[in-house]
């Protein structure tokens, strides 16, 4: 089957920024993105753990937020290979208003700044294996996506429980 629509030619690195967009901000073929997702959360929502011995919706926003800057610094160059369980993990312990919606802006801050970043990376460099890695860049790109989306059906989740519509 041919199409008359022009084509177009997108980089690699265009499209998997692309694929980042759809999992944060929207328009994205599964579903609600992470931010549409977030959207009407209350700070008690957040902080709730609807679902036993699982995290908080709270709690999945700050490892979100610390694992794309663990990405972006990574990218960066900085031989980071794991994070303390303190960095992968943060706790929710200012569960104010206030701090739910820092937690919100720290988590889109951080997904702007890595698409920055993402950005100035060229395809015949995707396979490149920054220091201290085992991943390619083109990994931990597709990782970073594929992350958000599993963080954001999960809080997806926690939202019904917390609604009671689980």
């Amino acid at each position: 089957m041919t199409s008359d629509a022009p084509q177009t030619q997108f980089s690699e690195v265009d499209q998997i920024v692309d694929q980042l967009e759809r999992a944060f901000e929207g328009d994205a073929w599964h579903g609600q993105s992470m931010s549409e997702i977030l959207t009407g959360i209350t700070a008690v929502q957040a902080a709730a753990h609807p679902i036993p011995h699982v995290h908080s919706i709270w709690e999945i926003v700050l490892h979100s937020a610390a694992w794309q800057r663990s990405v972006r610094k990574r990218l960066q160059g900085k031989p980071i290979t794991s994070l303390p369980d303190d960095e992968d993990w943060p706790p929710a312990d200012d569960t104010s208003d206030q701090a739910w919606c820092t937690a919100v802006e720290v988590l889109r801050s951080e997904y702007e700044m890595l698409q920055e970043e993402a950005l100035k990376w060229r395809d015949r460099d995707l396979g490149e294996i920054t220091e201290g890695q085992r991943f390619t860049v083109y990994q931990m790109l597709h990782g970073v996506v594929q992350h958000n989306l599993y963080h954001a059906g999960q809080i997806a989740i926690l939202k019904k429980a917390a609604a009671g519509d689980a």
